[in-house]
């Protein structure tokens, strides 16, 4: 008994100091788990070369309020947009017919899923409603307040409702983030 005790003691303090962590996936699970339950599904597109990517892991998606967030009300995945793994998406079948193992570890070909969203610099975060239809690209490094920000507009459909860039740069102004600046 008093070993159990300790085990799950020992496991709740690795839980309190790691922090919550995103629950990434890859495009098949979470479309699998979008026909269970709807709920749309950001896509971190990174390379492995890419500092502002770097970053956004480290600074933006390890921010306990964005993990929290993004678990609750998305499906997270986490895409290498150079990388050269196959994915299923729509009824289509994406690769990387370039992709160069020698190049594994710095620019390599970009994938063709990456051409498809017509991703041209990173990081970029993609956002999908709830039967994976591209709603728009958010392009760049954000903070977790900045996230925030889109985060919310697309879970509550906002952005149906805002349909110009003014519209946009007036809800930004106005809106009062509450996650924490720090991790």
């Amino acid at each position: 008994m008093k070993k159990i005790f300790l085990g799950v003691f020992v496991l709740l303090m690795a839980i309190n100091v790691s922090g919550q962590e995103i629950n990434w996936m890859t495009f098949e699970e979470a479309i699998a788990l979008q026909k269970k339950t709807p709920k749309k599904i950001m896509v971190d597109m990174y390379t492995v070369w890419c500092g502002p990517c770097k970053m956004l892991d480290r600074d933006t998606f390890k921010n306990e309020d964005v993990a929290k967030y993004v678990n609750e009300h998305y499906y997270a995945v986490k895409f290498n947009a150079e990388g050269n793994e196959e994915v299923n998406f729509k009824g289509e079948v994406f690769t990387n017919p370039q992709y160069d193992p020698a190049k594994a570890k710095r620019r390599n070909a970009p994938h063709q899923l990456s051409r498809y969203f017509s991703i041209r610099s990173y990081p970029t975060i993609l956002f999908l409603d709830e039967e994976a239809n591209f709603i728009t690209p958010v392009v760049g490094y954000k903070t977790p307040q900045q996230l925030e920000v889109f985060l919310t507009i697309f879970k509550d459909d906002k952005y149906k409702e805002i349909k110009t860039q003014e519209a946009f740069n007036k809800y930004y102004e106005t809106f009062k983030p509450t996650f924490s600046k720090t991790k």
